[in-house]
């Protein structure tokens, strides 16, 4: 039986991004199914009462000097800070929800991770993210106009909501057959929950 990965995700956490790439090789792996599950980060923060690891510098400085770089190069995966962090990715995630009504989700989300994480582009400003976008071969003014529809803001709180109401506190947040994994760090077990039949 083809297992199923829930993965809730922030294109504006480092850690997501992360998950995300490992996620596909895992997904190569096991053959696996990803069910991408655009959220608002900040909503998350607000409505379990946590906060970004960044807001204890000096945990901040470990996570972003030392850690990430660790997880980086054991996936085998590029990872570059980047001085616009934190990004405001409000429409960045609504174009996530819209995209996955579409038909070009993989090369959207991957231009949008790969812009923050590897090239440190200010996605939170909007012509970056047309020429981002557009080099992606994707039709950005048609993508903005999405981040404005009245259903898409909608999905995007009530993927927040929902996650909260599964218990979820930060992102990457993964789950498989019901059991929840949160943090990148934590994809060993992921990869354990894909292996057991």
């Amino acid at each position: 039986m083809t297992k199923i990965v829930e993965f809730y995700f922030d294109v504006g956490s480092p850690t997501a991004y992360l998950a995300y790439n490992r996620l596909k090789q895992l997904q190569k792996q096991y053959n696996c199914v990803i069910d991408y599950r655009p959220v608002l980060l900040g909503g998350l923060f607000k409505a379990s009462g946590n906060s970004s690891p960044v807001m204890v510098p000096a945990k901040g400085r470990y996570m972003m000097m030392d850690d990430l770089p660790r997880f980086a190069k054991l996936y085998d995966v590029p990872l570059n800070n980047n001085p616009h962090f934190p990004i405001n990715t409000l429409n960045l995630m609504r174009g996530a929800v819209a995209a996955l009504h579409g038909d070009y989700f993989d090369t959207y989300i991957s231009a949008v991770f790969n812009a923050i994480w590897v090239d440190s582009k200010n996605m939170g400003d909007m012509e970056t993210v047309i020429e981002v976008l557009s080099t992606a071969g994707l039709n950005a003014p048609s993508i903005l106009e999405s981040t404005q529809d009245a259903d898409i803001k909608a999905k995007l709180i009530t993927n927040t909501e929902d996650a909260v109401k599964r218990g979820l506190f930060g992102a990457p947040t993964m789950f498989v057959d019901g059991e929840m994994f949160f943090g990148q760090d934590r994809l060993q077990f992921v990869e354990m929950a894909l292996q057991t039949k």
